[in-house]
């Protein structure tokens, strides 16, 4: 019987790739500032200065924003936008849980998570 080898394709001058796609190594992606990932202040930031601000008082409007929400999400009151959206705090209770590198049980503390329920007009502009 013939022992089983991996195939690879010749691309240029010798040198090889896997035939297969999935054998191939991941590359990180990069981060953009138009991508979720990246910088999104400077995003927004950039897109509201084409109404007639600034793009500093675009970021300054939208940084005051956020700190409202966060103020606001801290003393436990939702936060409704019409037409976007809703943010409200849930509460995430104690559980246990394993370290992934030694199997051990570990104990996790309850959490207050911020959650994010899209509005009507949100939805619909996306479909």
């Amino acid at each position: 019987m013939a022992a089983a080898r991996s195939r690879s394709v010749t691309v240029r001058k010798g040198r090889t790739r896997p035939a297969c796609w999935h054998s191939r190594p991941r590359m990180r992606a990069r981060r953009s500032a138009s991508s979720p990932c990246g910088d999104w202040k400077k995003a927004c930031a950039g897109r509201c200065a084409g109404t007639g601000s600034s793009k500093a008082a675009a970021t300054r409007a939208l940084e005051a924003m956020i700190g409202g929400v966060k103020t606001s999400l801290k003393k436990n009151t939702a936060v409704s936008l019409v037409g976007f959206g809703t943010f409200t705090v849930g509460k995430r209770a104690a559980r246990s849980g394993r370290n992934p590198r030694t199997g051990a049980a570990i104990k996790i503390k309850a959490a207050k998570v911020p959650k994010f329920r899209a509005g009507k007009a949100l939805k619909d502009a996306l479909n």
